[in-house]
């Protein structure tokens, strides 16, 4: 395995972030990292991203789901990568340039989601997330948090924590435990 590498562009801070909101940042403005996958815009709240890096090699892993990727070495520790593409039921495409792993921080482990290219970090205030259409929302879609309207555009707010089933989460385990 080995080690990814971190994309120097997107580790600076951002020098403004756009501002989606209109008056001054509150207690319920939020910070999103928007990201593409198949043309749309998503999003994952800033709190729950640790870096985002390149793509590097994966690790592949038997008896898993196959949105998951397999798992890498980050400096060290062993973490699980999810193609959101897969997950979410969307054609497979080859990495790019673009290509980039959000690590994320979910129930108190870390995991890598690959997305087709980072955006930008919005902030968004509370009022602006509206719940998702009762057509989409359900057990299978509960990795939705909401819906954000911007520039004429819908962002999918996503709850970064459902991405994976408990199975999935209890397979994993196992898998980095006897990796590490």
């Amino acid at each position: 395995m080995s080690t990814a590498t971190a994309d120097p562009a997107l580790s600076r801070k951002p020098a403004a972030s756009r501002s989606v909101e209109s008056g001054t940042e509150s207690e319920t403005t939020r910070q999103i990292v928007s990201f593409r996958l198949a043309n749309e815009e998503y999003g994952v709240d800033i709190m729950r991203v640790q870096e985002i890096i390149l793509m590097g090699k994966i690790t592949k892993m038997p008896e898993v789901p196959d949105y998951i990727c397999g798992l890498i070495n980050l400096r060290g520790h062993v973490i699980p990568i999810v193609d959101l593409r897969k997950r979410f039921g969307l054609p497979a495409q080859e990495n790019t340039e673009h290509t980039r792993t959000i690590v994320v921080n979910v129930h108190d482990r870390t995991i890598g989601i690959v997305v087709d290219a980072v955006s930008e970090v919005l902030r968004i205030s509370a009022e602006q997330i509206e719940p998702p259409p009762s057509s989409v929302s359900g057990v299978d879609h509960n990795y939705i948090r909401g819906l954000v309207k911007f520039d004429e555009k819908l962002l999918i707010l996503l709850n970064i924590e459902e991405i994976l089933s408990q199975v999935d989460q209890t397979k994993l385990v196992g898998s980095i435990d006897a990796a590490n």
